[in-house]
């Protein structure tokens, strides 16, 4: 008796899925983790002192998540331009959570800790700090490029 296949993909489907909801709804286990293998994350080297990221990159108010070889460690972070026209950067880590080692996620104007759900408005990135919240990380805009300091990015090696 022959076998039907109408739904062969069904399986697959259900799963993307899932993962999806996962990664939406902020669930903190390893649906969310397989999720953000999948990000754009860029790799960065080292112009002299600094990374250098193109203005006009992050100018769309999506996070954008970058690594970078510093400290014997590969230290992730993003960039955000904020709703008041700020680019903000941050380690893609915080004091409580990083030793998960799972970041955060864009939630419309706010980051959400994939570890533990928490959400954070993107205009209070680097002026709040400690707790869940991320990390900041020094950088400057200057022109139409945003620097962020090599010694910068060597501080913050303990959270990877």
């Amino acid at each position: 008796m022959p076998r039907s296949s109408k739904r062969p993909w069904s399986g697959v489907a259900a799963l993307a899925l899932f993962l999806a909801l996962a990664a939406v709804c902020g669930l903190p286990a390893p649906a969310s983790a397989l999720f953000g293998m999948f990000s754009d994350t860029k790799t960065l080297s080292p112009q002299g002192d600094a990374v250098a990221i193109p203005l006009a990159d992050v100018s769309d108010g999506k996070a954008h998540f970058y690594v970078v070889s510093a400290g014997g460690k590969e230290i992730k972070f993003f960039a955000v331009k904020s709703p008041d026209g700020k680019v903000r950067t941050a380690f893609d880590a915080c004091d409580v959570c990083f030793p998960e080692k799972k970041g955060y996620r864009q939630d419309g104007e706010f980051m959400v800790c994939v570890n533990c759900g928490r959400r954070f408005h993107v205009s209070k990135i680097g002026e709040v700090h400690g707790g869940c919240n991320p990390a900041p990380l020094a950088a400057e805009a200057t022109g139409d490029t945003i620097r962020v300091p090599m010694a910068a990015l060597n501080a913050g090696a303990r959270f990877f």
